[in-house]
């Protein structure tokens, strides 16, 4: 596989990158051994080209006429997209939305180990997920990050309280972040931070749903 610089690829083909994941790990489940491009491309409502063009920035992938080997393919997809191998994650704030995303099906054997949720409230604190997930008391943040290898953390907090827990993740080793919560926090450089406004998703939705007669 040719190596090719993280910060070189544009952020929508990494996104490509993981729905291609998707469709190889479905494939490989029920024993197909190859795939064209276009078969890739329909499970993904994508052109065949730009499924070419993005494994192309990767090195020399399939066999005009064949297509890709599906086992193979997956195998690379994972490891440029780095869960070829587990990254433990935290979620800070165990309410509803922190709940939702301990007991997610999808993170299960996808590259992803939830260690714990975090919460400050005394009657959550103690408890577990649908999934026997522990909830731990946010004192114990910086612990459970070092003694646990944490390498990304959630954070389903109040918009009051995210900015401090982002700067506590960031200082106990956390390398990459997803924040639920309203606002942008600031980070250092060498931090990955992804924004998830599901007020603001709405609301995109709202503008083109409106009626404008």
């Amino acid at each position: 596989m040719e190596k090719t610089s993280k910060h070189r690829i544009p952020e929508p083909t990494t996104r490509r990158l993981s729905l291609y994941l998707r469709v190889l790990t479905d494939l490989e489940a029920t024993g197909a051994g190859t795939v064209s491009s276009r078969g890739i491309a329909d499970r993904c409502r994508l052109n065949p080209a730009q499924v070419r063009k993005d494994l192309s920035r990767f090195g020399g992938f399939g066999v005009r006429g064949v297509g890709y080997d599906v086992p193979e393919l997956r195998y690379v997809v994972a490891k440029l997209l780095g869960v070829d191998t587990e990254s433990r994650v935290v979620i800070v704030g165990a309410g509803n939305l922190g709940q939702a995303l301990a007991d997610y099906p999808g993170f299960h054997g996808g590259g992803f180990e939830i260690v714990a949720l975090l919460d400050i409230r005394e009657e959550v604190v103690g408890t577990v997920s649908r999934r026997g997930h522990p909830v731990h008391h946010t004192d114990e943040l910086e612990r459970l990050v070092r003694d646990e290898g944490v390498r990304i953390g959630m954070v389903a907090v109040p918009a009051a309280n995210a900015e401090n827990v982002v700067e506590r993740l960031v200082a106990a080793g956390v390398r990459g972040i997803v924040n639920f919560a309203p606002v942008r926090p600031q980070v250092p450089d060498g931090i990955a931070v992804r924004n998830v406004d599901l007020r603001v998703e709405l609301e995109s939705l709202s503008f083109f749903l409106r009626d404008d007669g």
